[in-house]
């Protein structure tokens, strides 16, 4: 069967964070009931299409999935149980903010069918936690990772952020060691990016924050890599870091382009060569499903080209790079038959590698991936 991943959105926040530009919403908690039914009910309308699939990943997101219960997660992925093929090794995860998590949610989690737990920590310092409107505390943090460890969940992933305001670079490398020394097995080191209509945003122009110099940036990155690597992490992609056997496979099928459905408020799909994603506000999405129809708002049929770009671009996030013979066994050509002066120039630059086996970033590459990206567009 061929392998198909799916992705779940939760749009509800207890609190929006000051740099967040996701599709999510506090004060809307009146509706989690209403929006847990239409999310059975979108995932029945596609179980026809998926049968043919085997679900090998399911990530849970948001939005702050931890802000319900376990019996609203129980629905939802007794419902995916249910009418799809999941695979007996299925990784299933679930964003989590600390704070919002306890034993008995945790416990019900894992009987629903979890077995991967993405908390967001972001920072180990609260000065910084509060700085960036978090409601959680470091103490917080480690109280859920406990719990979630007695539960029974041992594939953990920790969120950090970088180049935060008001983060020195000692900051960071002791957020680096605290959660080395936690024994966490995956890392996401993400640098903050300040997005359109978020407070940040507001707050930069307004000279309220100012962000750290691109110089100390990068040194914070560079800081990451090296000491996740000394400390047995594999840099497998651009942001992420993982123990032997923990990566995150839900990503990967993004990074490699494949084939998966988003269910919820804003959730985007790939599938069947088409991009498609869904009404963003929660009082439309609900609407809809309750027409009976699927709660699409835009689709896109994808050309050649754009596959052919897409798969490019998202797959040098890997440090592996992209395969030249998946890439032949899909597209009929290689790399180099595509993008032959182009990569010949990027190699010039040193911002790629690349032989009959795979084209990378090297490590110069990597700091100027978006350069990169920009070329594979065709």
């Amino acid at each position: 069967m061929e392998p198909l991943s799916i992705y779940i959105h939760i749009p509800f926040c207890q609190k929006k964070c000051y740099y967040c530009d996701f599709p999510s919403y506090s004060g809307k908690e009146d509706f989690i009931e209403d929006y847990v039914k239409a999310l059975k009910k979108e995932i029945l309308l596609y179980a026809e299409e998926a049968a043919a699939y085997e679900i090998k990943t399911v990530f849970i997101g948001g939005g702050t999935p931890s802000v319900l219960q376990g019996k609203h997660l129980e629905k939802i992925t007794s419902t995916l149980y249910k009418c799809y093929k999941l695979s007996r090794e299925v990784e299933f995860s679930i964003e989590a903010n600390p704070g919002l998590l306890n034993l008995e949610k945790l416990k019900s989690y894992y009987h629903s069918g979890i077995n991967r737990l993405s908390m967001g920590l972001q920072a180990c310092q609260n000065h910084l936690l509060e700085g960036l409107g978090r409601i959680h505390r470091y103490e917080d943090f480690e109280k859920n990772l406990e719990d979630a460890r007695k539960v029974g969940f041992s594939n953990i992933n920790v969120d950090l952020m970088f180049s935060l305001p008001n983060q020195s670079i000692k900051n960071w490398q002791d957020s680096l060691k605290k959660v080395v020394d936690l024994e966490i097995p995956h890392i996401s080191a993400y640098s903050l990016i300040i997005e359109e209509d978020t407070l940040f945003e507001t707050w930069l122009e307004e000279g309220k924050i100012y962000k750290p110099q691109e110089e100390v940036e990068l040194q914070m990155y560079h800081d990451a890599i090296n000491y996740l690597k000394s400390r047995g992490y594999l840099h497998y992609e651009i942001s992420n870091f993982a123990k032997p056997n923990y990566p995150c496979n839900h990503n990967i099928t993004y990074w490699k382009n494949q084939q998966y459905l988003g269910f919820g408020a804003a959730a985007h799909s790939y599938f069947k060569q088409e991009r498609f994603h869904n009404y963003q506000e929660i009082e439309g999405y609900i609407k809809r499903i309750g027409e009976k129809k699927k709660p699409v708002a835009t689709r896109n049929l994808l050309s050649r080209r754009d596959e052919i770009s897409e798969t490019m671009f998202l797959g040098l996030r890997m440090i592996e790079g992209v395969t030249v013979r998946d890439f032949e066994a899909r597209f009929r050509q290689t790399p180099l038959q595509i993008y032959g002066k182009t990569l010949e120039k990027l190699k010039k630059q040193q911002l790629i590698t690349y032989n009959d086996d795979f084209v990378k970033l090297t490590p110069k590459g990597i700091d100027l991936a978006n350069l990169v990206f920009q070329e594979m567009l065709l």
